[in-house]
């Protein structure tokens, strides 16, 4: 299996989080490839995927109150937001779906790019801004709300408690809200409001992941061919079963058995603890 397989199987295999990390990634690539400016040594993204607080931008391109949460500005700043992400994603997913992570996701980053943008028109400020910040401190401050006091063992610290770490990086963020890229904490706070607001409404009884999964349906099924099947006529087969038949079921039933324990496998200790011979076994079973 060389890398390219890897890579897929990791994508198929690693769940929601996985997906949008490898989606950040890949608008990244691409925004390096059309959008970096060699000469002058920073991006330049178009106004119909960074989100421009200018009303007669964003009023005809609201596809943008979403784009801007998949690009990033630099290397680092992906690789701080991938890293912050992986690590909330684990701590969102232990106690909830993968549904309610990608609807929060999608909503926090809506929320946090629409108040971005009010906060600037009424300031008279124009800007732009591109980043999955927003989204990911609604995840990080949706699973610190659900468990503030859940152990976290940090190099170098040792076990420290969840709303410590979330309370550090909100500090941060509001003390640097005036030195620069207030554009920027403006969208982080009210992803983290919006992160609090999600858990509280769900304890409730409001789930409001599920408009993202209610629309994600919605389109898939409109674009999904509905099978048609001709009329066939059904014959009764009387016979036994032949030894062939039998011995066909229990081997399909042996290899599902052996992905099973693979997939469990993954989900108590990862999906870099597999073997050589388990990769091949699930990429050549995938196929």
């Amino acid at each position: 299996m060389n890398i390219l397989d890897d890579l897929k199987l990791q994508y198929r295999l690693g769940g929601i989080s996985m997906r949008v990390m490898y989606w950040n990634i890949a608008c990244f690539i691409v925004s390096l490839i059309f959008f970096y400016q060699f000469s002058v040594g920073q991006f330049a993204f178009p106004n119909w995927l960074a989100l421009s607080s200018d009303p007669q931008v964003f009023m005809f391109k609201p596809w943008t109150f979403l784009t801007y949460a998949f690009f990033h500005d630099g290397f680092f700043h992906l690789l701080f937001n991938m890293m912050v992400l992986n690590f909330a994603s684990t701590l969102f997913l232990t106690y909830f779906t993968q549904k309610q992570y990608l609807g929060l996701y999608l909503l926090s980053a809506l929320f946090a790019g629409v108040a971005f943008a009010l906060s600037f028109y009424f300031s008279n400020i124009t800007g732009s801004i591109v980043g999955a910040s927003a989204a990911i401190m609604a995840i990080l401050v949706a699973a610190t709300t659900y468990s503030p006091l859940m152990n976290v063992r940090l190099f170098l610290f040792g076990n420290v408690k969840l709303w410590h770490i979330t309370a550090v990086i909100l500090i941060l963020d509001l003390m640097q809200f005036r030195l620069g890229n207030m554009g920027g904490h403006i969208s982080h706070l009210a992803g983290a409001f919006f992160g609090f607001a999600y858990i509280k409404l769900l304890q409730n009884g409001t789930d409001l992941s599920i408009i993202v999964s209610k629309t994600l349906d919605f389109f898939v099924n409109l674009f999904r061919k509905s099978p048609t099947t001709p009329f066939t006529k059904v014959h009764k087969n009387y016979k036994k079963p032949t030894e062939k038949t039998t011995s066909r079921i229990v081997t399909k039933d042996k290899t599902q058995q052996q992905i099973d324990e693979i997939l469990d496998k993954i989900s108590q200790s990862g999906y870099d603890c597999l073997t050589k011979e388990e990769k091949e076994f699930l990429f050549k079973a995938g196929k």
